[in-house]
C-alpha cells in the first residue's frame, strides 16, 4: 500500500515538473522556409494571394482529404478569408495586408487560440524565377500547443517539413499552369496591310526566337525613340521558311499609321504591304505552342477549299506584352496566311486544345 502510495505521489511530482518544463518553454515561435520557383514573381504572388487557389498546393489537405473548406465572400487580396474544419479541428485564414508581387501578411487561427502571424516574402531573381519565402510566427503560445509541440520535437520540426512540402506543391501548380494553351482557327478575315518599319535577317530555322529577340525591340525602340506612332501590334512576317534545308529568311516588323523614311545606311527599313485575304489563327499560351499553331492552321487551308496565296504574307502577331503579362498561359499571338482571293468558302471549323 505504502509503495502504491509513493508511486502516485512519484506520478503527480513527475507531472508538476513535466507541467513546469512546458510552461517555462519561451512563449514565441518562429518557423520559415524558401525555394526557388520555377514562376514570373508576379505569378507566384497572383496565386498565392488568392486563398482559393490554397487547396491545389496546401499539404494540410493532402494529409487530410476529408478537411472541409470554407471560401469567403472574397477570396482575393485585403479581407480575403476562408475556414477549415478537418481531423485536428477548425481554423481559419484572413489576408491583412499585400504589396503587389513582393509580400503579403495573413492571420492563421486555431479554434479561440491567439491568431499566428503567416507572412510570405517573393523575390525575383530573374523573369522566370522567384525566391518565395514562406514564415509563420506568434508571441502567445498555448500551453497545450507548447506540450502538443514539445512532444513533436518542436515547431520547427513539427511545421517546418509541411512548409516544405507545400512549396514543392506551389511550384508544380505554377508550372503546370504556365503550360495551359488554346489554338484556335477564328476562320477567314481580311487583313488591312499597310506601312510599317523592319529589318530583316536569315538564319538558320533553330536560330529564329534567339535572332527575333534580338531585332524586334530594335524596331520597337526606334519607334518609340522616334515618336513613331504604332498603328498595331508587333509581328513577325516570314518570307521563307524551307525545314529540308533548315534556313528561313524574316523581318521583325512594326506597324506604323504612315509611312516613314528612315536614314539612309540604317538598318531600320520602311515598307508597305497591299491588303489580303487571309486565314486567322489565334494561340493563346507560350510561344512554345507557335510550331504547333502554324501546323493546325496550315492544315486547315487545304482541308477547307482554300489555296494559300503564292508569295502571300505569312504573319506571327504578338498581341501581349511579355513584360506586362508575365504569366505565358495568358500571351496571345495570331497568325495569318495569306490565301488567293477566289478560294473557295467553306463553313469555319474551330480547332482547339
Amino acid at each position: 500500500m505504502k509503495f502504491f502510495k509513493y508511486f502516485l505521489f512519484l506520478c503527480l511530482i513527475a507531472c508538476i515538473a513535466l507541467a513546469i518544463y512546458i510552461a517555462v518553454q519561451p512563449n514565441s515561435y518562429e518557423v520559415s522556409r524558401e525555394r526557388i520557383i520555377e514562376a514570373p514573381a508576379s505569378v507566384a504572388y497572383n496565386n498565392v494571394v488568392d486563398l482559393k487557389n490554397w487547396e491545389a498546393w496546401s499539404p494540410w489537405v493532402e494529409k487530410d482529404p476529408n478537411t472541409a473548406i470554407t471560401l469567403g465572400e472574397t477570396t482575393l487580396g485585403v479581407g480575403g478569408n476562408y475556414s477549415w474544419t478537418d481531423s485536428h479541428g477548425k481554423g481559419s485564414m484572413k489576408t491583412k495586408d499585400a504589396v503587389d508581387n513582393t509580400s503579403i501578411h495573413q492571420e492563421l487561427q486555431f479554434d479561440n487560440y491567439e491568431p499566428s502571424n503567416v507572412n510570405w516574402k517573393f523575390e525575383a531573381l530573374d523573369p522566370s524565377k522567384t525566391k518565395v519565402t514562406w514564415t509563420m510566427k506568434a508571441d502567445k503560445i498555448p500551453f497545450m500547443f507548447k506540450a502538443y509541440a514539445l512532444a513533436n520535437g518542436g515547431f520547427d520540426n513539427m511545421v517546418g517539413p509541411d512548409f516544405e512540402r507545400g512549396l514543392t506543391k506551389l511550384d508544380s501548380v505554377l508550372q503546370e499552369s504556365m503550360k495551359v494553351y488554346n489554338i484556335k482557327v477564328n476562320g477567314i478575315t481580311q487583313h488591312s496591310g499597310g506601312f510599317y518599319l523592319y529589318n530583316t535577317t536569315s538564319c538558320k530555322i533553330s536560330e529564329v526566337k534567339e535572332k527575333m529577340q534580338e531585332m524586334l525591340p530594335k524596331v520597337v525602340q526606334y519607334t518609340s525613340s522616334n515618336n513613331i506612332a504604332m498603328a498595331g501590334a508587333p509581328y513577325i512576317s516570314y518570307l521563307k521558311w524551307d525545314e529540308a534545308n533548315n534556313a528561313t529568311i524574316f523581318s521583325c516588323c512594326v506597324p506604323t499609321t504612315s509611312q516613314v523614311i528612315t536614314p539612309d545606311g540604317s538598318d531600320i527599313l520602311t515598307g508597305y504591304m497591299d491588303a489580303f485575304k487571309a486565314v486567322e489563327t489565334t494561340l493563346t499560351g507560350d510561344y512554345n505552342n507557335l510550331k504547333e499553331a502554324w501546323e493546325i492552321a496550315m492544315k486547315y487551308i487545304p482541308e477547307n477549299g482554300y489555296k494559300f496565296k503564292e508569295n502571300g504574307p505569312m504573319l506571327e502577331t504578338y498581341l501581349t506584352d511579355p513584360i506586362q503579362t508575365p504569366n505565358p498561359a495568358n500571351w496571345v499571338t495570331k497568325i495569318y496566311i495569306a490565301i488567293e482571293d477566289d478560294s473557295n468558302p467553306q463553313t469555319l471549323e474551330t480547332t482547339s486544345l
